[in-house]
Order: structure tokens, then sequence, then C-alpha cells
């Protein structure tokens, strides 16, 4: 069985922001009840610190809200690229898994990318209907995912969502 860390960022003052904590509470349940080894990690933004928690996983998930994705969910595996955020501590997920090979000299985990389509981030704005019927989405997803965790099945289901 794999090992997974899950990785969700978002500001819950900041309306869709809130995507990537809402969907890791959920996940959080839907790990409890399928089982396995699942590690969860939440935070208002990655940081390079974040590297260490990929430390003895083989499978690594990075979540948090899109502006810009036209679809509900998109999925997609990512690799380690020190980009223009590697330096800063707003971090992308490639660029924590850069971190991870400079850190630790060795390859980081496979690593996919969950994106949840928001609309509104103004602070104190409430989550939208449009981002709460995306997140089902994504919890759907997930529960596919915690169901098959492995690289395999996650590029499978990766395949799947990029035609949703």
């Amino acid at each position: 069985m794999s090992r997974v860390v899950v990785l969700a960022w978002g500001n819950e003052s900041r309306g869709d922001d809130a995507l990537g904590p809402l969907f890791l509470a959920a996940a959080e349940e839907i790990a409890a009840e399928v089982g396995g080894d699942f590690a969860f990690v939440g935070d208002f933004q990655l940081q390079p610190e974040h590297a260490t928690d990929l430390q003895d996983r083989d499978l690594a998930l990075f979540v948090d809200a899109s502006r810009v994705l036209r679809a509900p969910v998109a999925l997609r595996e990512i690799e380690a690229a020190r980009d223009a955020t590697f330096t800063t501590h707003g971090m992308s997920g490639q660029a924590v898994l850069a971190a991870y090979v400079a850190a630790f000299r060795m390859a980081p985990p496979l690593a996919f990318e969950l994106a949840i389509r928001g609309d509104a981030f103004e602070l104190g704005a409430d989550l939208t209907q449009r981002a709460r019927a995306a997140l089902d989405v994504a919890i759907a997803l997930f529960v596919r995912m915690a169901e098959q965790p492995s690289a395999a099945a996650w590029r499978d289901l990766a395949r799947d969502a990029a035609a949703v």
C-alpha cells in the first residue's frame, strides 16, 4: 500500500480560497473510512519547509483553489521544477518538490496537483455556490484516489478528470 501525503492550502477568510482547507477536512474523513497510510498537511501557503512532509511518502497530492480553471477540477502529475516561486514563501508544488531534491539529494515521491475552481477570493467573502459544486467534484475524485492510492490509478484518474 502506498504511503500518501496530502498538502492543501488556502485562507478560509478569503471566499473560495477556503477550498484547500475544506477539501483537506473532507479528505481526512474519507481516508479514515478507507484506511491506509495517509498524512495530511494544511497551511495558508506552501513553504520550503513543506519538503520535509514528503519524506517517507510514495505519493503526494497538492491541493489548492484555482482562479483560472474552467472545469470544476483538474488533476495532473507534476515534477520537481525550480520556478519563480522557488525562493519565496508562497511556493508551487513543483518548487516544493525541487526543494526536496535540493535538501535530501534524492528523488521526491510521485506527485499530483488537484486544482479546484474558485471565483471569489475577497477578504470576508463566503464560499460561492460554484466553488461548493467544484469542491463536491474534487471530494468525489478523492474518494476514488483514496481507494486506489497508486501512481497508475492516479494517472488514469487524471486522464478521466481532464475529460470533465
